[in-house]
């Protein structure tokens, strides 16, 4: 047995350090009450970018680079050591964290944002990094397309865990990869939230035969930052919450157990037993004696997008013509 625990708390949004600090102190209290695994929602580092959802492509364009430039300047740098606090906390708590974040490209143009999740294990070590191979509809506008090297399956104290942001979660060959490697907590930070989205951690759940914890985005409007752009506009002063959140853990073969937690803060936490996983695939294990290599194979590229060397090129390495 394994004691999880789902965070549906709101960042200090827009702001970067300041919720680095309260992700250290969420990790310190639940690390006292005994979680070994904890998770942060999609986007947690420094907030999801909400307002994407109401802001018109070209009237509130001046708003919406506003608001960009804020995100970007409170984006995660995975490489230059922004993430230390996280590491130091799951060190010392001897915990495995996975969290959301905003990440700014530190290659390439400088300039892109992906929409990220890594899982830090319990010695302070970055075990696996992720970028969201899709954004959905206008989070195109915020963040790139990621690439198949973060879709791993790492080991932990608390099993074979592996994470999908979202509606990467409809994407059924992403599922797959996970699944082809023995994911026994698959893990769902993410925006989504009601009855629909709970099916479908439902299904994957009885489709993957592995304990599915779905950390959702908890978010009031009370919680954006009092100098935030055109608020009354976006967000009237009668409106309350902004999203509900609805975390939940899923046992395999679908059975709700904790949660949903819907339109308030707090944790869900919960004791996992792995060995369900392994009763649960006796019937049906869709990448071992369920599947039919025979007839269908996935190839996953595991390559990290890389830049283009400007300086030094070699036309016929590059498709180019010296012509």
């Amino acid at each position: 047995m394994a004691m999880v625990a789902l965070v549906q708390q709101a960042p200090v949004i827009l702001d970067k350090e300041a919720t680095l600090e309260k992700a250290v102190a969420i990790i310190g209290e639940l690390a006292a009450q005994g979680a070994e695994l904890i998770v942060f929602p999609e986007a947690f580092i420094p907030g999801y970018p909400a307002w994407i959802w109401r802001l018109r492509p070209g009237g509130d364009w001046g708003t919406s680079e506003t608001l960009h430039k804020r995100l970007y300047r409170n984006s995660v740098d995975v490489g230059a050591g922004d993430l230390q606090p996280l590491f130091a906390a799951a060190r010392e708590n001897h915990v495995t964290v996975v969290c959301g974040l905003n990440e700014l490209d530190p290659s390439n143009s400088h300039a892109t944002l992906f929409n990220s999740v890594v899982v830090i294990g319990p010695e302070g070590r970055l075990l696996n990094h992720h970028r969201k191979l899709m954004p959905t509809n206008p989070e195109r506008m915020v963040w790139g397309f990621g690439d198949g090297s973060g879709l791993n399956v790492v080991e932990t104290p608390v099993g074979r865990v592996g994470a999908l942001v979202c509606w990467e979660n409809y994407m059924p060959l992403a599922r797959y990869a996970l699944y082809a490697q023995g994911v026994e907590v698959y893990i769902a930070p993410t925006y989504d939230s009601g009855e629909g989205w709970i099916g479908t951690m439902q299904h994957i759940a009885r489709e993957g035969r592995c304990w599915v914890l779905c950390c959702g985005v908890a978010i009031e409007r009370a919680d954006l930052p009092a100098d935030f752009p055109e608020l009354d506009a976006l967000y009237p002063p009668e409106e309350s919450w902004i999203n509900p959140g609805d975390s939940l853990i899923v046992a395999p073969g679908g059975s709700v157990v904790a949660g949903p937690l819907s339109g308030e803060k707090g944790y869900v936490l919960y004791d996992i037993d792995l060995e369900q996983v392994t009763t649960a695939r006796r019937a049906l294990d869709v990448t071992g004696h369920y599947s039919r290599p025979d007839v269908f194979t996935l190839e996953v590229n595991k390559v990290r997008q890389q830049s283009l060397k400007v300086t030094g090129i070699d036309p016929n390495q590059t498709g180019g013509s010296d012509r």
